[in-house]
């Protein structure tokens, strides 16, 4: 059972014992002209068309390639989308095949910013590094690590023009400034281009990457000349890379995902492809992501070009022997051969990507799709409420989390008291309950219908008292997510623990928190006048069971759980205490009894 399932049955578990500790007491369309519309329909031909006999490519993918090099070499690499090569001399992008074989020495162009530093190659003018230096890696020395792998890297390019593909990802390409940038906080945005010239045929591409020192986003544009009509595809890459301290939690972490025009948006785990899968869209982003990072597509403001995406590509890949796929984006280069385009490639910050618009801080769904909706606000109100908490008071993320679950039992303590007031209401019903019930235990219409006028009568509710309960739980539930994807908590500290989003090394909080709710149970029990045996069990397993559970669930849940638990104990005894005293007072008259109604008046 995954991390998400244990927590699921561990809540369950939680709200059969409060409810059933309660229940004790009662009875029992794309846009017009879009040339990417047919997408999926014209790759479906470039697969019929253009593999060979046996069904496989004819030439490998091409990474930084030797000068010289020349032999075509036969592959079953994945990454490459079958049909996406050509074949035939007399195709007009045909004559261009063997790009990667023209002589040159690879260059290394770096770009350097307080936020990114980003490693290009000539070759094919792709990014081969993409360090965020403000975030530490726990699965390698240094900064987090965006590229996967570097013999694919990211932002190559592919232009498809009918059945024919130039793949322009290994060919050397002039660069300007050949030195690279470098960029300080507060100055101005400076340019990176690539231009690649044809020596023989009228084919050319040009892009621009435009940097700024205080954002995340790159703003890409450009041209590809000497073709008609075509479509680029550009990579986002083969997912990103592990960074976090459990590859397989990183590897299950890791999709690609589209916000569709009509279908909003979806998400897809980069392990669950298998061979090529091709999402036809139109699309507002696409984005590969990792838990806390994400590297995304976006249309730009102006756009000169498409103003949606038209489709995504994946390719089951491996890397590091996990499964994960290589992913690109297409767009329609239209008749002027432009394009423009965002890169957001940075942490799933909330307010850097609701900035990118489009709903792009949705870009890592929340929980179990059938309750997305309601989890949504919750997550996002709990995120603002802690990211405020930690600036406001400027104190360390474990102190907020204490702070917030008093804050919670506090907010939520008029409810609370008045599902307990309601629990004595009708633990002083439960006598005559039990005499209705031997009474007309032979009779159950007659019993049914005398129940009804006991409820009536006492304003007895079997419902009262639970619902106040549950409210805590999408609370409980929502900060599950928030640890779980939440930038601002990876990696931050408290008292023994080295990462509130991860499990306590030692399981002391956990045992707490164990301890904490047979205390609450003790206390509920210890005044009961009747216990069965099956509550009595309960009560001692359920504490043993559920710090199995939470073991595994990020110390800073367990830590806010523990915080709310002990601030409930107070009144936890408290109603103990009255319920002793309801007990000794045994069974009340019933309120529609005028009469007894005016001698309680009359004492008073």
């Amino acid at each position: 059972m995954n991390t998400e399932g244990r927590l699921l049955l561990a809540v369950l578990l939680m709200i059969v014992v409060l409810v059933g500790t309660n229940m004790l007491f009662q009875p029992s369309t794309p846009p017009a002209g879009d040339d990417t519309a047919d997408l999926a329909e014209r790759i479906d031909e470039a697969v019929a068309e253009r593999t060979d006999e046996a069904g496989t490519p004819d030439r490998e993918t091409p990474g930084p390639v030797e000068p010289g090099t020349e032999e075509q070499v036969e592959t079953d690499d994945p990454s490459i989308p079958a049909g996406f090569l050509q074949e035939e001399p007399e195709s007009e992008l045909a004559a261009l095949e063997g790009l990667e074989a023209q002589e040159g020495i690879e260059q290394v162009i770096r770009v350097e910013s307080p936020l990114y530093s980003i490693t290009f190659s000539n070759r094919g003018a792709r990014i081969v590094s993409l360090e965020l230096p403000r975030f530490r890696s726990f699965a390698r020395e240094g900064s987090v690590e965006l590229v996967a792998d570097e013999t694919i890297g990211k932002l190559g390019s592919r232009v498809v023009v009918a059945n024919d593909t130039l793949d322009l990802r290994a060919v050397p390409f002039q660069v300007e400034p050949a030195g690279g940038i470098r960029l300080e906080e507060g100055g101005e945005p400076q340019t990176v281009t690539f231009r690649y010239q044809h020596p023989t045929q009228p084919f050319s591409m040009e892009v621009r990457y435009e940097f700024d020192p205080d954002s995340y986003v790159i703003h890409a544009s450009g041209e590809v000349r000497g073709v008609d009509r075509g479509l680029l595809l550009t990579d986002i890459g083969r997912g990103l890379a592990f960074n976090e301290r459990a590859p397989a939690v990183d590897a299950r972490e890791m999709a690609f995902v589209g916000n569709h025009l009509q279908n909003g948006i979806r998400s897809r785990n980069l392990g669950d492809v298998e061979g090529r899968e091709v999402s036809e869209g139109p699309f507002f982003w696409a984005a590969v992501r990792s838990q806390y990072f994400v590297v995304g597509f976006h249309p730009a403001e102006e756009s000169v070009g498409m103003d949606y995406f038209g489709g995504i590509i994946a390719n089951e890949a491996t890397v590091d022997d996990w499964t994960l796929a290589d992913v690109s984006v297409t767009q329609s280069l239209g008749s002027t051969g432009a394009f423009n385009y965002r890169i957001f490639a940075g942490p799933q910050d909330y307010a850097l990507l609701a900035a990118m618009g489009q709903d792009f801080q949705q870009v890592n769904p929340v929980g179990w799709r059938f309750l997305r909706p309601i989890l949504r606000p919750f997550v996002g109100i709990i995120t603002w409420v802690l990211v405020f908490l930690h600036d406001f008071l400027s104190v360390g993320y474990g102190w907020v989390l204490i702070i917030f679950g008093v804050m919670m039992r506090i907010v939520l303590f008029p409810l609370n008291h008045k599902a307990m007031k309601a629990q004595l209401r009708n633990l002083a019903v439960q006598p005559l309950l039990k005499n209705l019930q031997e009474k007309y235990k032979d009779q159950p219409e007659k019993m049914q219908k005398e129940l009804m006028k006991l409820y009536k009568e006492h304003g007895f509710n079997p419902l009262a008292g639970c619902w106040p309960m549950l409210l805590p739980w999408p609370i409980l539930i929502a900060l599950f997510f928030v640890f779980q994807n939440t930038i601002e908590l990876r990696g931050v500290p408290f008292a023994w623990m080295p990462d509130l989003s991860a499990p306590d090394p030692f399981f002391v909080l956990p045992v707490l928190l164990g301890i904490s709710m047979f205390l609450m149970q003790w206390i509920s029990f210890r005044t009961m006048e009747e216990i069965n045996p099956q509550m009595k069990l309960m009560m001692w397993l359920l504490p043993v069971f559920l710090t199995v559970v939470f073991a595994n669930l990020p110390s800073g849940l367990n830590l806010y759980y523990l915080t709310a638990n002990l601030a409930t104990l107070p009144q936890t005894w408290w109603i103990a205490n009255e319920r002793k005293k309801v007990q000794a007072k045994g069974p009340p008259v019933p309120v529609g009894d005028k009469g007894t109604k005016t001698k309680a008046k009359a004492k008073a």
